[in-house]
Formats: structure tokens, sequence, C-alpha cells
């Protein structure tokens, strides 16, 4: 099939049978032309079906035009096979159903769209889990991980997907449907004899079998991690004819995945680790036959170049802080029915490693704490991705490459001396980690891929590489699959003969070659299709804010900080992404934008830069919660690149009427609250609200915020000729609509000893600003803060007349000053010193030491999204436990209002979708006399208006206790 008049005919055939689910347009096209890899291959569109009977006829409608197929699930491959120029079927949103879970049979069946943690999570309600747990476990799929024989670091307990894989119900791409598995002799008989499409399929494969099974015994390497090539071995009698596991790794280029029989294993009820610290990581994996002899359910190895480089980028220090001394560590984990079983194996191992009788003696230290053994884990799971951005110019990033070889556990050490010594003769520099149990290491080098000779040395590097693998009789992948990434070089591994049976093995599968063509066998060379390769342009674009970070500076490295592990496509934990959670469409994840912006830059599929309609649809539904600046492991910040780009967007588009009435709320609300008994008339009198919604472009189920008789600023006391001072930072929702926060927040900070005063003039931050991009305004509106409270400040504190911070109480507005004023005035020391004073009330209070009175209550907190983003919750979280309450922290997300997003009727669905992933159900849940708690005013607004419940500022909290003890002290007397 080629040609843009035979792409147009299969997309009218397929939207004449799927309608929406097709999406060949330009955005969709360019979020799924890359994944995790080197790679990208625009695909010819997108089908997201509804069902899996969708997912079938859409599947027909390809092989009757002769259109590629390519499967997706998460997208988080590091070896180019889920991308490919043909049609991208993404079974992740809809076909996703875990159809049963037999915990007698220890079985469960699934849709190729599970996600991982999905099955693990109902599996351990019977205290099963599904093995396999891949560092993207969070969103990866199952057909993802089928597709992949994907692992992780608990393939120690029970192997690879490969041996977690029952049964397949399968389709070919010619629209042949059965189920696959283990297949005596008599019943392959039986399937031969009845002939048929399944019935040649089972012949061939027969035939293959023996013709090459002696060459198979041969060949294929002895190992636990065998991932290269197809699953040959799989097909011999002793392993049962097993067309399943033969399968599995295929990386969809034989058949297509419609169901899958998995098999689940005791999850230990208790988890105990053991970290060990070792001179280096060449020593460390020596000791494998040591770690292996105590069982443990996992043995995962991290070297010092990750460390090193999560240091130099001031990142999880406090989790870096707990590892014993060393320059390489190993954790060895150890499941247990309860806690001394699990205890007491770890203290056998810790006992014997404390007395080791040759070899280093590394430190020890045992975790209980599944808090601690979960920051622990991170530095592993998010260390690669944190550190995949080189903060030195001279050096070039580190890349996937030569990411997951394998060999048998006894000779790894061997290995990774002479990996190491490739590496240094190339003058590459690496990083090594990865599953020391099984043999599989990872590692990140720095391959130089923006220019010919580099990609040329690349390549020489690959083969050398491949041969050092072979030699050591490993396999030159071990989880990640061979895609592109090194398929090329399989003969080294397997022999031109054994080549020859997986291109056959493709073909009894896939005559017409339509099934991800180019992977695995036949497959493009490895320098082919790279997508930062010598045809990567660097572009020089004017910005408005300034993209400043350790990795490099300007617009285009701020958007390569995305590098595709799309833990923005978690559903659950964390806050990013919640425009994805609540739709599933790729293009609302943090890393979709970040590809279209790519894309846009690029400006071969997104070709209208600044101006690009499918960037500003994307961006539209991004609620700039500044989730992904926190959680993302390479914290991409994609609230500042939707206002950088809407900045320049509206230089040629008029904005919509939010703009006006929600984005410049600070301009017209002083002016509205000198007559709020007006005010409130249009915006709550049931006949004239309706219309005042209308006119202002606000949707017609949100309610208008009610303004307060008297501002704030009318109402504060005079500040005091003596005692410490702070400066008050009362924002214009505080100001207008709700200043008996304020008051609560004086009055606290009175109780701690602290005199809250005002800025000489009256101010706004301008966070509304940002959302619909008036970043020239925003500009002035910062420098006049600058020029106002610049001189207040002084020497910060000099004397006890001069305040010695800025104290706010919406984290929004206060966000602001710790990001946005940083970047639009990067080099004016009065910001650096704004920046640098700015708490919100709870961090002020607990650094100042201050013991709030106790108060018996329950209470349920929800934390704002940039409160967890730039602050995070320390100081909150220690005052609610020093004043006693029973406090439940919620893992909520974003509430879903998100500022204006929530009040636009185009967004108020989504809004409130968000709302109800958790943080709307948990608080209809919560008895009447619980106290809700939030610090910000959009959710505060969306738990009244969705859940129907009052809720608190910790400032009105705190006040609240203070009254009560005062009130208590007087009965006393």
């Amino acid at each position: 099939m080629t040609g843009s008049k035979a792409n147009t005919s299969l997309h009218q055939a397929l939207v004449r049978e799927l309608g929406s689910s097709v999406r060949f347009d330009d955005g969709h096209r360019a979020v799924y032309a890359s994944d995790a890899s080197n790679y990208r291959q625009v695909p010819i569109g997108a089908v997201v079906p509804a069902s899996l009977e969708e997912f079938v006829a859409g599947v027909r409608i390809c092989e009757a035009h002769g259109a590629p197929i390519l499967l997706r699930g998460a997208g988080t491959s590091m070896s180019g096979q889920t991308v490919n120029q043909a049609v991208v079927f993404d079974l992740s949103a809809h076909c996703n159903r875990i159809v049963e879970l037999d915990p007698l049979a220890r079985t469960a069946l699934v849709e190729p769209g599970v996600i991982c943690d999905a099955l693990r999570d109902r599996a351990e309600a019977f205290g099963l889990t599904f093995a396999p747990d891949p560092s993207t476990h969070s969103r990866c799929t199952l057909g993802g991980m089928i597709a992949n024989n994907s692992c992780g670091p608990h393939s120690v307990m029970a192997g690879k997907t490969l041996e977690n894989v029952e049964a397949l119900e399968v389709m070919t791409c010619d629209g042949e449907r059965f189920w696959v598995g283990p297949t005596p002799e008599d019943e392959l008989g039986r399937i031969i004899a009845a002939g048929g499409r399944r019935g040649q399929i089972y012949r061939d494969l027969r035939d293959l079998r023996d013709r090459y099974a002696a060459l198979i015994r041969e060949r294929f390497p002895d190992i636990k991690r065998r991932v290269s090539g197809y699953n040959l071995d799989q097909l011999l009698p002793e392993n049962g004819f097993n067309v399943a596991r033969a399968l599995v790794g295929s990386e969809g280029t034989c058949a297509l995945t419609l169901q899958a029989r998995v098999r689940l294993v005791k999850s230990p009820a208790v988890r105990v680790v053991l970290v060990l610290g070792f001179p280096d990581i060449y020593v460390a994996a020596d000791a494998v036959p040591e770690y292996q002899r105590f069982s443990p359910i996992a043995i995962e190895g991290l070297d010092r170049a990750i460390i090193r480089g999560l240091e130099a980028r001031n990142l999880a220090r406090d989790e870096i802080a707990l590892l014993p001394q060393g320059d390489a560590w190993v954790m060895v984990e150890f499941g247990g029915d309860t806690l001394d079983d699990a205890l007491a194996q770890a203290g056998r191992a810790e006992a014997y490693f404390r007395e080791r009788p040759a070899g280093p003696v590394p430190s020890c230290w045992v975790i209980a704490d599944p808090a601690i053994q979960k920051r622990v884990w991170s530095i592993r799971e998010n260390g690669a991705s944190a550190t995949q951005l080189s903060i030195d110019p001279s050096i070039p990033d580190p890349q996937v490459g030569w990411e997951d070889a394998a060999v048998a556990p006894l000779r790894l050490g061997d290995y990774l001396r002479g990996f190491q010594a490739l590496v240094d003769r190339y003058g590459y520099r690496t990083s090594l980690f990865g599953h020391f149990g099984d043999g599989c290491v990872h590692a990140r080098v720095t391959f130089n891929v923006r220019t010919v000779e580099g990609v040329a040395t690349f390549r020489a590097f690959l083969r050398e590489a491949a041969q050092l693998v072979v030699d050591c009789g490993g396999s030159l992948t071990g989880e990640h699959g061979d895609g592109q990434a090194r398929a090329e070089f399989l003969p080294i591994m397997f022999g031109e003969e054994l080549m020859e049976a997986m291109r056959a093995f493709k073909r009894i599968w896939d005559p017409k070659g339509l099934m991800n063509p180019g992977k695995l066998v036949d497959a493009y060379r490895v320098d082919e299709n790279l997508r930062m390769g010598p045809a990567y342009k660097t572009v020089n674009i004017h910005t408005r804010m300034n993209f400043r970070s350790a990795e490099g500076d300007g617009f285009q490295r701020a958007i390569e900080h995305c590098v595709g592990m799309g833990r923005c496509r978690s559903e659950q934990g964390g806050t990013m992404c919640p425009s994805y959670r609540a739709t599933k469409d790729e293009r609302f994840s943090t890393r979709g934008r970040s590809r279209l912006f790519w894309e846009m830059l690029q400006g071969e599929v997104i070709r209208d830069g600044w101006r690009s309609q499918p960037v500003k649809e994307a961006l539209d539904t991004c609620l700039a919660c500044k989730g992904c600046r926190s959680d993302c492991p390479t914290h991409t910040d994609m609230a500042s690149y939707k206002a950088e780009f809407l900045s320049h967007y509206y230089e040629h588009a008029r904005r919509p009427r939010q703009a006006l009435t929600m984005g410049r709320i600070g301009d017209w609300a002083p002016w509205a609250a000198r007559l709020p008994w007006l005010a409130n008339l249009m915006t709550q009198n049931r006949y004239l609200a309706p219309l005042a919604k209308k006119i202002g472009g606000i949707a017609a189920q949100r309610d208008l915020p009610r303004f307060a008789r008297r501002p704030y600023r009318r109402q504060h006391p005079p500040a005091l000729p003596a005692g410490k001072r702070v400066i008050l930072w009362v924002d214009t929702f505080c100001e207008h609509f709700h200043p008996e926060v304020a008051a609560a927040a004086a009055g606290v900070l009175q109780h701690a000893g602290y005199q809250a005063v005002l800025p000489d003039k009256p101010l706004c931050c301008g966070r509304p600003l940002y959302d619909f991009g008036y970043l020239d305004l925003a500009r002035e509106r910062l420098r006049k803060i600058l020029d106002v409270i610049g001189p207040q400040l002084g020497e910060a504190g000099a004397d006890h007349r001069e305040p010695v911070a800025i104290v706010g109480l919406e984290p929004g507005c206060m966000s602001v000053f710790k990001d946005e004023l940083l970047k639009l005035f990067p080099d004016d020391p009065r910001a650096r010193q704004v920046s640098r004073m700015t708490f919100l009330l709870g961090d002020f209070l607990h650094q100042a030491g201050y013991q709030p009175p106790t108060l018996d209550r329950d209470v349920l907190v929800h934390a704002h999204c940039h409160q967890k983003s730039l602050f995070g919750s320390k100081g909150d979280v220690a005052l609610l436990a020093a004043m006693g309450v029973r406090a439940r922290h919620l893992d909520s997300g974003c509430c879903g209002m998100a500022g204006s997003f929530g009040f636009n009727p185009e967004h108020a669905a989504m809004s409130l979708a968000v709302g109800e992933q958790s943080l709307l159900p948990a608080v209809r849940a919560a008895t009447p006399d619980t106290i809700v708690l939030t610090n910000g005013f959009s959710c505060r607004e969306q738990i009244r208006q969705s859940a129907g419940r009052d809720v608190m500022h910790l400032a009105e909290l705190l006040h609240l206790a203070i009254d009560q003890q005062a009130v208590a002290a007087m009965q006393a007397t």
C-alpha cells in the first residue's frame, strides 16, 4: 500500500466501520511517532478501538488494504518496536478488562490493554501477584509485556512473562482467530488433520521444529534472560510444543493478542530489603552466587554513576542519604508470610556478608519499613530516566542504544569488566544497573548520534558489544526486546541458519509481512530512523520565559527533557497527568504534549509553529497543575510550556471570553469588591447568574464565587511597632472572596509570635494570567511586585522591623514566586530574594518551630497540586501531627478545578471526571463531622460545588485550635 490516495481509501473505510475511534490527524500521528527509544517513524494513522470487536474489524480492513499494522500499549519500548510506518492500534484506552481472576487456579484472563499494576492490585486481594514487574509497571500493559517478554526485578521469583503465560487467544493478520498454548502430540495431530488456516499454521510450525530442533538446542543460550529472537525453543517436544510461549516476545510481528490467560503466584505478605554497599559494581556482580544461596525474591544492582548524576542535579538527596557506604549497591529483597520470617531470611544473609569469608566485606542495612523500602527502590526505578540528559555540554546525552544485555549470572562480573573496557576504549561513559539475579544489566551510554561520524562509531561499538555478549554465552537483550535497536546483530548470536528459521516462523504467521515490519527479523539497520540523529534540527526560538536548567538552556532543550518513559500515563498515585487519566488520550498526557512540541520544532508533521492547531488542542486540556514538574523523573514542565505557547499563539488569534473574566480577575475583582452587593446580585441571583455566566463564558453548571462584604485589607489590623514581622501575601481570592482565611492566618501568626504586615500597596501575583498566555502582562505584574516588596524586605530581616519572610495562603499564587518569577526575571537579584523568602503558612510555621494547640478532630487532607509540586506538604503534615488531629492525607491527585479550568464550559465535564477519580468519592465517604482540609481556592470550590461539603484552610484549622484552647483556659479559671 503506497501513496496518499491509498491512505485516504483506508482512512475512509476505517471511519465507515469504526467512526471516532479512527485518528489519522496530524496530532495523533505526531504523538505515536516516538516511544522511549532512539527511533521515530511517523505512522499512517492511529486507531483507538472501543472494544476488541472494533479492533478485530479494524485489522481486517487494514489487511484488505495492505496496510502494515502495529499494536501499542503504553509505548515505553526502548528498542523501537512500538513505532512504525503503519496503522497504530492503541489498545490501552478501552481494551483493558480483567475478564476473570480465579484465585484457586491462580490464573487471570485479561485483555491486552490491562495495566500491569491493575492486575497486580486485583490479585493482591487474594494474596497473589503477577510476578513480572518492569520499572514501568504503573503504566505498561499486559499486551506489551507479552510482546516484549518483559521481566523486572521479581523474575528471580517467578520468571519472565513467558513463564507466566498459560494461553493466548490470537488472531492472524488475515482474520483467523483461535487459542494457543501447550500442545500434546496427539492434539497437534488432530489440529493439523482438521486443516484450514489454523491447521496449516500448526503443520508448518511442526515442520519448522523438526528441521531446526538440533540447531535450536545447540545455539540458544541456556540462560534465564534469553529474550532475543523468537522463542523457537518452545516448540521443542521437551517444552510441550507451546505455541503461546513461542509467540511471547515476538513484538507484534506475527500474531495479534486478543486475550491472555496468565499465571499468578503467591505474593509475599511481608517484604524486607537488605542493601549491600560494595567498593565497585564488578565485585558486587561477582557476588551473585552468594546472594542466590539465600533464595531472595529480587537482586538488583546499581553503580555510582546514577547516584552521582542525581547528586549533581540536586535530586533524591534524602533517598541517597539512606544508602549504606559504598560505590555500588545491591538490593536483595526477601519475602515471607510474617515480618519475623522475612527478617530472619534477611538476617541470615546480613550475618553472612558481615563475616564474608572471601572478597570485600560490604556495608549492610536491613530495611523493614515499607515506606523506606519504597524510597530506596525509587532510586533504582527513576534514577536512569532522571539522569538521561547530560549536564555537561561537552558530553552527549546518555542513550538507550545498548540497554539490557544478559549473561549467565555466574559470568556477570567478567562481562561487566569486559563491557566497561569496551566503553572506555571507545571514549564513552556509562552507568550500569539492573537485575543481577538474572544476569541482566542496563546501560545508558553517551553515544553521539547527532553526527555522521558519531553514528558510524555507534554502529561499530554495538557490533563489538554484541560479540562480547555472545562470547560470554549471553543474549543481546534480556528484557526490552530486539526491535530495531539490536535486531540487525542477531546473526552474531544465532547464526544465519537459525535466522532463516526465524524468518520462516514469521512467514508462517504473517505471509504478507504486514505485522510490524522491519522489527526483529528482516529489520531496519540500527542507524536508520534515528529520532535525534544527524538530521535532527537545532532550533533557536524566541521565548518570553527563560528556560534554564542544569541540562541546558532554551525551549528546545526543555522539550528534550521528555525521554518517553510515560510515567505521565500512570493511572494512580501522584498528580501527573490528570487530563490523561480522565481521557486516556495520548495527546493529553505530558509525554504526548512534549512529542507535539518536539514535532512542532522539527516542522515535518506539525508545520505551523506557534500557530499549530494540534498543539493548541492538546494544551487546551492541560490543567497546568505542575504535577509533571515534580512527578516526572526528568521534570518536564508542561505548565510553563503551555503558557509560553499561548503567549505566541494569541499574537495571531483572539483570546476567549474566559481570558477577561477568569484570566484577568485580578484586574476587575477589586472594582467589583467596592460594591459587593451588586456583584453578588449579578452572580448569585437565580435569574441573573445564568446571564452572567453566559456573558463571561462560564460553565452553566458551575457556581460563581460570592464576594465578601469587606475585603481583607479593610479589616487588617495595623502592625504593632515591635516584634518579628512577616509579609502576609493576601491573594485576590483571600482578599475578595474568603477574607476569613487571611484573618485566621494573621491570628495564627500572632499566636506564633509574628506580626503580619501587608505589602505597602495592593498587589496581585497574576497567577490566572498564565492560563491564557498573558506573559507580557504577567511580567509587568511581577515587576511591580519587585518594586514594592523589594524595598520592604530590605536586608531580609536585618532587624525586627523588616519582614523575615513572605507568607502566603494560596499555593497557586505562591508558586508564581517559586517558578514563573524566576523564569521571567532570571537575573534579577530581587526576584531570587523574593523566591527564597516565600513560604506557605504551614512550612513557615513548621520551620519557625511553632507548636500549635491540640485539637481532637478527624481531618481529611487534600493537598493543592502546586503545593505538592513546588513546596511539598512536609510543614502541613508536621503541624497536623503536632496538633494531634487524626489526619488522613489523600493521594488524590488533582482536584480537577485547576484555577479557571473547571469553570470553562468546554472543560467542565473533564474537570468533574478528574475530581471523581479519587478526591470527590473520598470526600463524600467522609463522616459529617470530619473536617475537609485544603489550602487551594479552586480545590475548595470543586469540593463545595461537586461534593457539597464545606472546607477549611490550614489557617482556619489552626485558629480553631487556638480558639478552643482559649475557651478551655477560660472555663478552667
